[in-house]
């Protein structure tokens, strides 16, 4: 196979990569940010207790953190199949590598929004702040630092559920590896796969890094 080959199979399937990875982050967030809002408001030191929502919502987030990703993807095959019409290729993947991720930036935001002083939560109760107002500007804007290191890890998260997911037919650099690497023992195309990957994970990870400390007043 020559260099121009490899170089464009390799340069498609990055871009798979981003594509799967970032579509399934944002459509994880759309998911994951309110669940995880939802598990602190009805904390027993939330606005609006709530056990038997909190107890429920958190059972079913930690049940599903708790499946493999790869055993999560075979079982999700019929309710994968309703929603796209098929269970391979790319959409055939976003659909479990959202309900994968879902749950993890459910934790992820509960767990920032947590680290933010309780103490100005209960100044804006105290002012009379609506509770959509103290959920943006408050939890969230005082989160944002934690939150956007949340976000980068989320990322890379689901971008080592993408190279997973070319055991079942997704594509990108996963799908490289598979392929090349361990089909054919084309060991030289499967290391460039691995290299890009860890390329695009330290990309990722340094932007949300920088980002959060560009957001962080206490610096």
């Amino acid at each position: 196979m020559s260099m121009d080959t490899i170089i464009n199979i390799l340069s498609n399937e990055t871009i798979t990569t981003l594509y799967l990875t970032l579509a399934s982050t944002f459509l994880a967030y759309l998911l994951g940010l309110p669940l995880g809002v939802i598990l602190i408001l009805t904390d027993k030191d939330g606005i609006h207790p709530n056990r038997p929502i909190n107890v429920c919502l958190g059972f079913l987030i930690n049940v599903l953190r708790s499946v493999p990703f790869l055993i999560l993807m075979v079982w999700m095959i019929p309710y994968t199949r309703a929603i796209v019409g098929t269970s391979i290729g790319n959409r055939g993947t976003i659909v479990p590598l959202v309900v994968a991720a879902a749950p993890f930036v459910a934790r992820m935001v509960e767990s920032s929004i947590k680290e933010v002083d309780h103490g100005i939560i209960e100044a804006a109760q105290s002012m009379g702040a609506p509770t959509g107002k103290i959920i943006t500007k408050v939890m969230l804007g005082e989160a944002r630092p934690s939150l956007l290191v949340g976000f980068a890890i989320t990322v890379t998260t689901i971008l080592g559920y993408t190279a997973m997911a070319g055991f079942c037919g997704g594509g990108g650099l996963g799908k490289v590896a598979v392929n090349y690497g361990y089909y054919k023992y084309q060991n030289d195309i499967m290391n460039m796969a691995i290299i890009l990957l860890v390329i695009l994970v330290q990309i990722f990870q340094e932007a949300g890094t920088r980002l959060a400390r560009k957001f962080d007043k206490r610096l």
